[in-house]
């Protein structure tokens, strides 16, 4: 699927959870575009050559497309959204031209009649292009980090001051969307941002290289060198290693230190009058060589700006391109297993770990019926022994929680009548979320309030303490980066469970 459809997807699937009252899409809006998508997948499936083809990934595909062209038309709007990278292409055509500009105009600060043997802008293109090279050297040898950056953030950031007068569930939507799209196009943002970086250095480092030939066939350039504190032997040690690799490649002439000493401008205000014959002497022979400095640096830029920053480039480019046909999409998440159900595909499994919890046979079957909110009718729950209080979070039996292809959803069961504890509770999570991360899965915790309240029962502010039991476990569970999730194993319609309940996606790891 390319970018366009994985944005649908998302922007939809984001669109139906916040969307609780279905006031953007309604019931039959949904229904009527899940039939449809079965139809088409049934009519594709009829043709040999198409039949491979007909896959869950195809109907959440077409049904997010049906979905989303039925809210444009109530929301114009929303079309800004999906084609926003569209509408910024401008940035990677705009910003290299005016990189390729400005590389004209700074060869300029200097006297344009002359080539400065220690030429502070050219001098600076090339240092700093190889300070970059060496930074993303080291970046890439640090442990992996989320790409994209701030730059990236302020680019998703431009269409969503857009959506100001729209729905409060739309809104919440769409600011639910930007966050989950962030994180997924992070990739792909920094290849874009990187191929337009590296092209504006190139096309930079080319207008400057331009500018030298051009200005010399226009004006005669006087070369030469002047520094208050580098005599003409540390010069001449600068530049060999500055020129070594064009004198390599292109085989120019060498300079010795007889003629850096005779470039040196000597000339200055207080004796112009007398040195005047050996000013114009260095400026006739800075003259003649001009030519040859000119090479020197315009071959010194071509070999470690521009050719290496066109072919980072072009990797970046290869990279935005691969990602923008075929965009990476997890179905794993519950809200695609329950579309899948749909389709008449094998429901996922949730699997319970419980924590000091001794579950009755009426609370097993409740938690199969929360399974099924999660993943669909044809959902399935396995429910492992209990874990006891107190027992060595590192010691827990990781081959109870072995990637099995079929589950998707590891919960953690805690009775709400107990109390959070770091060192037995918390390491618990911190042990399973980490399991979980490697086994690929999602990761629920849920909070049964059912023997909580059958114990208070009757008595005055039983409602209030319920309430501040659950505040207590909610914060504790935001230390873990996750969400706690209320649930009723004695009545589980006393809690709707959403889509978006409590998951720990990879937007938090």
């Amino acid at each position: 699927m390319n970018e366009r459809i994985v944005k649908q997807i998302v922007l939809v699937r984001a669109i139906e959870m916040a969307d609780r009252e279905h006031a953007i899409l309604s019931e039959d809006d949904r229904r009527i575009a899940s039939h449809n998508a079965r139809e088409r997948l049934a009519t594709a499936g009829s043709d040999p050559a198409l039949a491979a083809q007909t896959t869950a990934a195809q109907f959440i595909a077409i049904r997010a497309g049906l979905l989303f062209n039925r809210a444009v038309r109530r929301f114009p709007a929303l079309e800004i959204v999906i084609d926003q990278s569209r509408h910024l292409a401008w940035a990677a055509l705009v910003i290299p031209l005016l990189a390729f500009i400005v590389g004209i105009a700074v060869d300029r600060i200097a006297d344009p009649h002359r080539v400065d043997l220690l030429s502070a802008p050219l001098l600076g293109i090339i240092a700093w292009n190889l300070m970059v090279y060496l930074g993303m050297l080291v970046w890439s040898l640090l442990p992996a980090r989320r790409p994209g950056g701030r730059l990236a953030h302020w680019l998703h950031a431009g269409s969503n001051r857009l959506m100001n007068n729209l729905p409060v569930a739309l809104h919440a939507a769409l600011l639910s969307f930007a966050i989950e799209w962030r994180r997924m196009s992070s990739a792909l943002d920094a290849a874009r941002i990187g191929r337009t970086m590296h092209l504006s250095a190139a096309l930079f480092a080319l207008g400057a290289m331009l500018s030298l030939y051009l200005r010399g066939f226009l004006t005669q350039y006087a070369a030469g060198w002047e520094s208050t504190f580098l005599n003409a032997a540390q010069l001449q040690t600068i530049l060999s290693i500055v020129f070594a690799p064009a004198r390599a490649v292109f085989a120019l002439q060498p300079f010795s230190l007889a003629d850096i000493e005779a470039l040196r401008f000597t000339a200055t205000a207080a004796t112009a009058t007398t040195t005047a014959a050996s000013a114009t002497a260095t400026a006739t022979a800075g003259g003649a060589s001009g030519a040859r400095w000119v090479h020197l640096y315009a071959a010194t830029m071509l070999l470690l700006v521009i050719l290496p920053r066109l072919g980072l480039a072009g990797v970046a480019h290869w990279r935005a391109r691969r990602l923008q046909r075929d965009f990476p999409l997890s179905l794993a998440q519950p809200y695609f297993r329950q579309l899948v159900a749909q389709l008449g595909g094998a429901g996922g499994v949730m699997q319970v770990l419980p924590y000091s919890f001794a579950l009755d046979p009426a609370r097993t079957g409740s938690l199969a019926q929360i399974a099924g909110m999660l993943l669909g009718e044809r959902a399935r729950v396995i429910v492992l022994a209990s874990t006891a209080y107190g027992t060595d979070a590192t010691g827990t039996d990781d081959a109870t929680m072995a990637p099995a292809d079929d589950v998707v959803i590891t919960a953690v069961l805690f009775n709400l009548a107990a109390t959070p504890e770091t060192q037995n509770h918390g390491a618990f999570l911190d042990h399973v979320m980490k399991t979980t991360h490697a086994a690929g899965r999602q990761m629920l915790v849920l909070l049964d309030e059912s023997g909580y309240r059958e114990r208070l029962g009757d008595q005055a502010g039983s409602v209030a303490r319920i309430a501040e039991r659950v505040t207590l476990w909610q914060s504790f569970c935001q230390q873990h980066q996750l969400r706690a999730t209320i649930v009723d194993l004695l009545a589980p319609e006393r809690h709707r469970l959403e889509l978006d309940t409590a998951f720990h996606f990879e937007s938090s790891r």
